[in-house]
């Protein structure tokens, strides 16, 4: 599995880099490091939607720290 994360200034600046680090931290804990590639991406062009996470080929808007376990739950974990 394929996940980007938008760090494009909009992406940035709501908290993209957090939502980086709370993937990071899952994907660990889980163990999933062999099955989940991880990265970032400029801009997914959904710049007015919240933060941005390509996965695979779905892109999710409006990632935060608040529903960051469903979104986790819902379209990572569900598809591995």
């Amino acid at each position: 599995m394929n996940i980007h994360i938008c760090v494009g200034s909009t992406c940035h600046i709501n908290g993209s880099y957090d939502i980086m680090q709370l993937l990071k931290d899952a994907i660990s804990e889980k163990n999933l490091e062999e099955q989940i590639q991880l990265s970032t991406a400029f801009c997914l062009g959904r710049c007015t939607d919240g933060v941005s996470v390509k996965v695979d080929d779905d892109i999710i808007c409006g990632i935060s720290k608040a529903n960051f376990a469903d979104f986790f739950e819902t379209h990572v974990l569900s598809r591995i």
